[in-house]
C-alpha cells in the first residue's frame, strides 16, 4: 500500500512508478491460465493492464499542454486539492454505488504470448508521465483542473493522486481473479 501522505511531485512521481511497478512485477509472475483468467464478466490481469494504459494515455496529453490550454478547455479549480486518502475515499464511495469504466477505457484482452509487450508498453506509458511531473510547477498541480469520467473535475495533483491508488485497486483486482485458478 502506498504511502498516503505522499504530496509533492516528487513523491507522487515515486509512489506512481512504485505502484506501476508492483503491477507490472505481478504480472510477469503469472503462468497462461493465471494471467488469461478471470470469473465471468470480469477482466483478467491483460485487460486490467490494458486498462490502465488506457487510463494513462490521456494523462500524458493533458499533462504536455501548456496551462493556458488547460485553462481554457477544463477551467481551473475552485478548491483546494483533496489529500490522497480523501481522493481514495471518493474513488472508493463511487465504485460502492455501481461506478464502472465507460467508452475508451473499455480494455482489450491479449494473450499471455503478448504479456511482455504489454508491460512494456505500461511502462512506456508511465515513465512519459513520471518526467512530466517532475518537470511540472507545483502549484500547477493544485491550479489546473482534468474531467475524470467517474470523479468529476479533478486537479492535476487529485488526478496523480487517482492514478496511483488505481493501480493499486486494479492490482488487488489481478490478485484476486489470477489466484482463483
Amino acid at each position: 500500500m502506498i504511502n498516503a501522505s505522499i504530496n509533492n511531485r516528487e513523491e507522487i512521481a515515486i509512489a506512481l512508478k512504485e505502484a506501476v511497478d508492483k503491477v507490472n512485477n505481478f504480472v510477469k509472475g503469472l503462468d497462461a491460465k493465471e494471467y488469461e483468467h478471470a470469473p465471468e464478466g470480469k477482466w483478467n490481469a491483460s485487460q486490467q493492464v490494458d486498462h490502465l494504459i488506457r487510463s494513462m494515455k490521456p494523462l500524458n496529453l493533458a499533462y504536455a499542454l501548456p496551462g493556458f490550454v488547460l485553462k481554457l478547455k477544463f477551467g481551473v479549480a475552485n478548491r483546494p486539492s483533496k489529500t490522497y486518502g480523501q481522493l481514495v475515499e471518493k474513488y472508493k464511495t463511487k465504485l460502492a454505488a455501481g461506478g464502472r469504466a465507460t467508452g475508451q477505457f473499455i480494455p482489450e484482452q491479449t494473450a499471455f504470448i503478448e504479456r511482455d509487450k504489454l508491460i512494456d508498453k505500461y511502462n512506456e506509458e508511465t515513465e512519459k508521465l513520471v518526467k512530466k511531473i517532475k518537470n511540472y510547477n507545483e502549484a500547477n498541480l493544485d491550479k489546473y483542473i482534468l474531467p475524470h469520467p467517474l470523479l468529476g473535475k479533478l486537479t492535476l495533483r487529485e488526478m496523480l493522486f487517482f492514478t496511483i491508488h488505481h493501480n493499486e485497486h486494479h492490482l488487488d483486482l489481478i490478485k484476486k481473479y489470477s489466484s482463483a485458478v
